[in-house]
C-alpha cells in the first residue's frame, strides 16, 4: 500500500497530491500543454521547454490577431500554461539537446505533442529520453493515436476531435448548409485533463510495480470517447433516423426535460428524467396545480402521447415570466433545473463561487486574470493557480540548479542555444 495522508480537511492544510513529482514538457499549442497546467495545480513542478527565438508558437498567435491581448496578457496561453516554468533551449542543436537530456534525468515525466517525425529528428524518442532515465514516464498526445496511417498527419482538435469523430455531424441540423463548428479548444481542454489523469495513473502504476509507462492520448481517441452514446447507437439504429437532439422540440418523449424561453428572451432547461416523480411538483411550482391531475398529462405515457399540447401549455407559463423571477421560483422545485447561462454569468454563479471553481490569479503586470480551475478537488480543497511564465522566465535558475555555471550559461547564451 502507498503511504497516504490522513490529515483532515478541516485542519487548513493545502493538500497537493503530485508534490515533488516533476515533469518536462515539450509541447506547444493546447491539447498536451494544457495538460501540464492541471499537473502544477495538482501540485507537480513543470518545466516548459521553448524555442529561444520563436517561443511556444501558441504565444504567437496574439501577434497575428488570432488571439485578443488584455493589458499585454493573453489569456489563452495563461489557462493553458499556469503555473509552469519555462527553459528556453534550442532542441535543434546537440548542446541544447544534451541540456534537455540532463533534465530529463530529473524529472518523472516526459510530456510532449510532437509527431514522430519531429521527435525522431530532435531525437526525443522514448528510447532517447530512457537512455539516462529509465524509469521516466513518457507520454505523447496526438491527433490520431500512435498508429494506422494518419500517424504523421496533424490534429488540431477541429479536425481531429471535433470532425472526424464524429462530433461535428452530430451537433449539425440536417437542414444547415454548413457542418456546425466547435468552440476555441473545445476538444483541447478535455484531452489535456484526459492526460493528466493518465499520468496520474501511470505514477500510481510505476510506485506500486516499478514499471514506467508509454502512455498515449489522441483527439481522434478522446472525441470519439465523448460522442460514444452515439457511435454505438450509429451500427444499430437506421441511418434515416434523426438524432434526438435534432427533432422537433413539441413532440417530445418527456415535456419536463427541453429548453423553455423566459418573457425576456432567455431559457430554462428542465431536466427532470424521471418525471413521474416530480410532475406534480413541478406544476405546483409553476403555479398551475391543475395540469397535474389533466388526462392529458396525468402520467409520463399521457405526455407522451399529448407532448405538443403540454409542451405549448409550458411554453405559455414561462412565457409570461422574466428569467430572474423563473429563477427564484423554481428554487423550490425537486426536480433538476438549470439556467442556461453565458459564459459571462459563469463569473457571478454563486454555486461556482462556493467551490472555488473560479479563482483570481495575478500576472506579471500586476494586473488579475480569473482562470478557471481543474474540476478535481482533493480533500475539499479549492485550487489556486498561479501565472503562466514568461518566454524563457527561468532558464538560468533551472539550468543553474543542474549544476551549470554563469560561464557556461553566458556560452549558450552567445551561441543562441539557450535564451
Amino acid at each position: 500500500m502507498l503511504p497516504h495522508d490522513n490529515t483532515s480537511p478541516s485542519g487548513g492544510q493545502t493538500i497537493e497530491p503530485l508534490q515533488g513529482i516533476r515533469v518536462l514538457e515539450v509541447a506547444s499549442h493546447v491539447f498536451v500543454p494544457i495538460a501540464g497546467g492541471v499537473l502544477t495545480e495538482w501540485g507537480a513542478e513543470v518545466l516548459k521547454i521553448e524555442h529561444p527565438v520563436t517561443g511556444d508558437p501558441y504565444r504567437g498567435l496574439v501577434t497575428a490577431g488570432l488571439h485578443k491581448s488584455y493589458n499585454g496578457i493573453d489569456p489563452s496561453f495563461q489557462y493553458a500554461n499556469r503555473g509552469k516554468r519555462s527553459v528556453a533551449i534550442d532542441l535543434k542543436t546537440p548542446d541544447g539537446r544534451d541540456l534537455v537530456y540532463r533534465l530529463a534525468g530529473t524529472c518523472d515525466v516526459f510530456l510532449t505533442n510532437f509527431r514522430p517525425d519531429a521527435r525522431r529528428r530532435l531525437q526525443i524518442e522514448y528510447e532517447d529520453i530512457r537512455a539516462d532515465n529509465p524509469s521516466i514516464i513518457y507520454v505523447r498526445g496526438s491527433g490520431y493515436g500512435g498508429r494506422g496511417p494518419d500517424v504523421q498527419r496533424a490534429g488540431y482538435d477541429a479536425a481531429a476531435y471535433w470532425s472526424r469523430s464524429g462530433m461535428s455531424h452530430a451537433f449539425t441540423p440536417q437542414d444547415a448548409e454548413w457542418p456546425t463548428g466547435q468552440r476555441p479548444a473545445f476538444g483541447d481542454v478535455v484531452g489535456g485533463l484526459t492526460i493528466a489523469g493518465a499520468i496520474a495513473t501511470a505514477l500510481y502504476r510505476r510506485a506500486t510495480t516499478g514499471e514506467a509507462a508509454v502512455v498515449d492520448v489522441s483527439l481522434l481517441g478522446v472525441g470519439m470517447w465523448q460522442l460514444q452514446p452515439d457511435i454505438i447507437h450509429a451500427k444499430l439504429d437506421d441511418p434515416n433516423t434523426r438524432s434526438a437532439a435534432h427533432l422537433d422540440r413539441s413532440h417530445s418523449w418527456n415535456p419536463a426535460v427541453g429548453n423553455y424561453r423566459t418573457r425576456d428572451g432567455r431559457f430554462i432547461t428542465l431536466m427532470m428524467l424521471d418525471a413521474d416523480r416530480y410532475w406534480a411538483d413541478l406544476c405546483d411550482v409553476l403555479g398551475h396545480p391543475e395540469m397535474a391531475t389533466d388526462p392529458r398529462f396525468v402520467d409520463m405515457a399521457a405526455r407522451r402521447e399529448n407532448s405538443p399540447a403540454c409542451v405549448e401549455l409550458l411554453d405559455e407559463i414561462f412565457a409570461s415570466r422574466d428569467f430572474e423571477e423563473w429563477r427564484r421560483i423554481l428554487e423550490r422545485a425537486k426536480g433538476a433545473w438549470a439556467p442556461v447561462q453565458s459564459p459571462r454569468d459563469v463569473h457571478d454563479d454563486a454555486q461556482a463561487q462556493a467551490n472555488g471553481y473560479l479563482a483570481d490569479v495575478e500576472m506579471a503586470n500586476g494586473t488579475s486574470l480569473t482562470l478557471v480551475t481543474s474540476p478535481v478537488q482533493f480533500n475539499e480543497e479549492p485550487w489556486s493557480p498561479t501565472r503562466a511564465p514568461e518566454h524563457g522566465e527561468h532558464t538560468e535558475e533551472v539550468l543553474l540548479d543542474l549544476g551549470l555555471t554563469w560561464d557556461d550559461l553566458v556560452d549558450l547564451k552567445n551561441r543562441q542555444i539557450i535564451l
